[in-house]
């Protein structure tokens, strides 16, 4: 029997990871299964409760946090986000390979964790998606129709500095079409069972 994975997936507001992560779990349903993130900020159009995110008051958040509730958690775009650990172990204990869609320094704090936890360290995959180019992540970014014009900026700001980490991660996707990003990640997926 192959190993469980958790698989990291990480890249800039706007690479299309979301996009890929669902599309993953879609692939490999009897494989796969999308740890949901807990998140401070409020909801998006068509976004639900348990599906998309659990969706938590800081305070709430922050209550979490001082039990020692999640794997990781960050502040990201002034919110705070953050895996359960329970969550991840609740898949993996199942058998199943738990995808989960964090920035950078979840990544990072993943990555440190794994450093004293053979289990952690055996089942990790790490992926990051590349967007170089500041014009496209803009242009895609504007696509949503889901940030104003400053958020957007910021977002953009925030992709230069996340490019810097894409070296610390296993594999680099660099984003191309939203098929051929998916094609990437599929062919990494089924790589990093064959181990």
């Amino acid at each position: 029997m192959s190993r469980a994975l958790l698989i990291v997936v990480s890249g800039p507001a706007g690479s299309g990871k979301t996009t890929l992560c669902a599309r993953l779990t879609e692939a490999n349903p009897r494989a796969i299964r999308r740890v949901i993130t807990c998140t401070t900020r409020a909801p998006r159009a068509g976004e639900a409760e348990g599906v998309d995110y659990y969706f938590l008051t800081r305070p709430e958040f922050e209550a979490q946090v001082a039990a020692g509730v999640f794997l990781e958690h960050a502040l990201v775009h002034g919110n705070l986000y953050g895996p359960r650990l329970a969550d991840v172990a609740k898949h993996l204990d199942a058998g199943f390979d738990a995808l989960l869609n964090v920035d950078v320094q979840g990544a990072a704090t993943i990555r440190a964790m794994g450093t004293a936890d053979a289990r952690l360290a055996a089942a990790l995959v790490t992926a990051f998606i590349r967007v170089s180019d500041p014009v496209e992540l803009r242009r895609r970014l504007t696509g949503r129709g889901t940030d104003p014009l400053d958020e957007i900026d910021r977002r953009v700001a925030t992709a230069s500095e996340e490019l810097k980490h894409a070296g610390e991660y296993q594999h680099v996707i660099e984003s191309g079409s939203r098929e051929a990003d998916f094609k990437a990640l599929q062919a990494i997926y089924h790589l990093e069972k064959s181990r």
